[in-house]
């Protein structure tokens, strides 16, 4: 069985809740399955340390998924159009793998949650595919014969699945922003399948 790492960092809940979604996508390819994974928190306090396991979730990801897996879907909110710190520590430590060219060729795929509707969903995405196209990844985005992507009035973009979840991050995710999350992981996961063969 071939697998997918499904990255993601989440705060209050609604990029876990994407992450769980883009991996039922994944898995709805026969032979792949998805192999869900989280970073821990960033703190200004240099004494700060989370523990090895976390308490609930996900484990935390290590430079071995990535090596393992044939593909990558990554998840974070957005930080003022950007990826949150903890996503892109994570990132910052791959160093090893790219040297070894480890992730060229594989094709990775991003998605994002913001607390307004032009809360910076797109620029999150692309920044996101910096780090990735750096390593060599192929990027995997949402084609408009997915009929979500021109009829949603919430989430959803060409670049990746994106969702709405309201300032408080209390907004239930829409039926559009739910079937682009399952469309891009199903997509991602056929490609890997196409590419890895």
């Amino acid at each position: 069985m071939k697998e997918i790492l499904v990255l993601y960092y989440s705060q209050g809940g609604s990029v876990r809740e994407m992450a769980q979604l883009v991996a039922r996508g994944v898995e709805s390819v026969k032979d792949v399955k998805a192999r869900i994974r989280t970073v821990p928190k960033v703190s200004a306090n240099c004494e700060a340390t989370e523990p090895d396991i976390p308490a609930s979730g996900a484990p935390y990801a290590e430079l071995k998924d990535l090596e393992e897996c044939i593909g990558l879907a990554m998840g974070s909110p957005t930080r003022y159009g950007n990826m949150a710190a903890a996503l892109k520590y994570f990132l910052d430590g791959t160093v090893s793998l790219w040297l070894k060219g480890t992730l060229i060729g594989k094709p990775a795929a991003v998605f994002t949650s913001t607390g307004s509707l032009h809360g910076g969903q797109e620029s999150t995405l692309l920044t996101m595919m910096i780090p990735l196209m750096h390593h060599g990844m192929v990027m995997v985005g949402l084609p408009y014969s997915e009929p979500e992507l021109s009829a949603t009035t919430t989430g959803g973009t060409p670049y990746g699945a994106s969702r709405v979840a309201g300032a408080a991050d209390d907004r239930a995710i829409s039926d559009d922003e739910r079937k682009l999350c399952i469309a891009l992981g199903k997509r991602l996961a056929e490609t890997a399948l196409k590419l890895s063969a």
